[in-house]
């Protein structure tokens, strides 16, 4: 069955189901913006000395571990004809520790890629950037999300190098269009994910999702 990725199509399916539910996805972006800016505020005085700096460090990747997972499950369930739900950041605790981790491990790989003259880093990037949508969808560890999107996108890299380069492109007119176009780029950008990992992962589903 094809599995190949065209930016276009991804584009159009993807920008459909965002638009579907754009306020309520809209919306939690901009109430796990607000939170981040809250607890930043507080956490600043601890940022003095270096474990006060870890510490705040750990909260916020913390929060952002739980709002991706939950986010994630969103635009799930917004493909599957479903309304988002609030529920979805309630998942196991071990679903948000293994994303935890990947994140971690994906930051350091992508970091010393990056180190090695930039390419390195962009090339495993790509690869590994569905471990979030292993986890959520398939309750998979931190290292087998890794290698499970490692295998997905064996041989995709240049077509996903280009839908990365429309991803940037949508952040940017986003922010051209005076900030606020940030809430609807945002939800787009990861529908964008979350639909090109179903395509990877499970062609059958995918044409099921057609619009």
């Amino acid at each position: 069955m094809d599995t190949s990725i065209h930016v276009s199509e991804i584009f159009k399916a993807s920008w459909g189901y965002t638009k579907s539910q754009i306020w309520i996805l809209a919306g939690l972006v901009i109430g796990f913006m607000l939170i981040a800016f809250t607890v930043g505020i507080f956490a600043m005085p601890m940022q003095g000395s270096s474990g006060g700096t870890a510490f705040s460090y750990l909260i916020s990747a913390l929060l952002s571990a739980i709002f991706y997972v939950g986010y994630i499950k969103n635009t799930f369930q917004t493909m599957d004809g479903e309304e988002p739900q609030f529920s979805a950041y309630l998942q196991s605790g071990r679903k948000i520790a293994n994303y935890f981790l990947a994140n971690i491990l994906f930051g350091v790989v992508v970091c010393i890629g990056t180190l090695l003259f930039v390419i390195p880093g962009i090339y495993l990037g790509i690869r590994l950037q569905f471990f979030g949508q292993s986890i959520v969808d398939e309750d998979t560890s931190a290292i087998q999300a890794l290698k499970q999107s490692w295998a997905l996108t064996k041989g995709k890299v240049m077509p996903l190098f280009l839908l990365l380069l429309t991803q940037i492109l949508i952040l940017i007119i986003g922010l051209i269009l005076f900030g606020i176009g940030i809430f609807v780029a945002i939800p787009l950008i990861l529908m964008m994910q979350s639909y090109t990992y179903r395509l990877l992962s499970n062609p059958q589903i995918y044409e099921e999702m057609q619009i």
